[in-house]
């Protein structure tokens, strides 16, 4: 599993720590508000609207939290204006790394980003440098206790799904953005628990990085974790598992 990917899931598992609640929110707020600034406030006409709430509940924010952010993308509050900045560039080992960032400041965001890939060793690169070595995909990914591969494969795959990975201890289900929904809406009938559901960027390949390297990276994707501008972010390493264990 990719390291972005294994540190999805390990967040999942754990939930949001008490003291990191308030910056999760900060982020769902701000995806939320800009979802409904791009799409509208109707979330069954608008997606990523749609997937912003759902990541909000997941998450227990309040109603009354996300309707105020839908209100302030639609214009009906007022409300900061967000731009989209994506950056690419290089970690720990030379693995590739996308980072979405929301601001409303874009010179300290790229300040801010460059600092964290130098503290690891790493430089962020020009446009269009690693972005070719991703896909964007659905992802859900669902503990081998909460379901085997065989009942999956006939629920996901009927509904649309792509592909079903094994990994360590889960099945991934790789999903085309536009069968998403219905895929997810097929679980969540079928009484199935995941420890994750999103759309995601999944590299093609995977670089393998062990030793100083993985644990310089998964500081790195901490650090990555914790900037208030930066929504999300994906790399191909591949780190091995004991490794994530132990830190």
């Amino acid at each position: 599993m990719s390291g972005h990917s294994k540190w999805s899931t390990i967040k999942h598992k754990k939930g949001a720590a008490d003291a990191k609640r308030g910056k999760i929110f900060t982020k769902l707020i701000k995806e939320i508000t800009v979802a409904a600034r791009l799409g509208g406030g109707d979330p069954e006409a608008n997606p990523r609207l749609r997937h912003a709430i759902s990541a909000a509940r997941s998450q227990n924010m309040p109603k009354d939290t996300f309707e105020r952010a839908i209100k302030k993308g639609t214009g009906e509050l007022e409300g900061v204006n967000y731009e989209e900045i994506l950056y690419e560039g290089y970690g720990p080992g030379g693995v590739a790394v996308l980072v979405e960032t929301m601001t409303d400041n874009r010179n300290r965001t790229i300040a801010e980003v460059r600092n964290i890939f130098g503290k690891a060793g790493g430089n962020v690169g020009t446009d269009g440098c690693v972005a070719w070595m991703f896909d964007k995909k659905g992802l859900i990914s669902v503990s081998k206790e909460d379901a085997d591969e065989e009942t999956l494969m006939d629920i996901a795959l009927d509904a649309g799904a792509e592909d079903i990975k094994e990994e360590t201890d889960s099945f991934d289900i790789i999903i085309e953005p536009a069968a998403f929904d219905a895929v997810k809406d097929a679980i969540d009938n079928a009484g199935i628990k995941y420890n994750m559901a999103e759309i995601t960027m999944i590299p093609q390949n995977l670089t393998k990085v062990e030793g100083k390297e993985a644990e310089q990276m998964i500081r790195f994707m901490e650090a990555l974790d914790d900037s208030d501008d930066i929504q999300k972010f994906y790399t191909n390493a591949d780190i091995p598992d004991e490794i994530f264990d132990a830190m």
